[in-house]
């Protein structure tokens, strides 16, 4: 029996150094992952910008669309005439 104990109690720390090597370098590079992911959360990117601003568009887009139509059957109801949009465009920065 210790023939064979001997040989693996030896063998142990060898087999185990990568494993601990890997864990110390993990540790220690937990800091900065922590504070890059920090930084990451805490700005905006230019992707997250332009959805954000194509979400914008699209839903004032849609707002003035929604003007459009009830002023277009509004005016039907007057008989069509003076039926001139003068509303808000989503181009317009107002």
């Amino acid at each position: 029996m210790r023939k064979f104990l001997f040989p693996m109690i030896v063998a142990l720390p060898l087999l185990a150094g990568g494993c601990i090597a890997k864990t110390v370098v993990d540790v220690a590079t937990l800091p900065v992952r922590a504070g890059a992911q920090a930084a990451d959360w805490a700005t905006t990117s230019q992707d997250e910008s332009d959805r954000n601003y194509g979400r914008k568009m699209r839903k004032q887009e849609a707002r003035e669309g929604k003007e459009r139509r009830k002023q277009q059957k509004e005016c039907e109801k007057r008989g069509g005439e003076n039926c001139a949009y003068d509303g808000a465009r989503a181009s317009d920065p107002r």
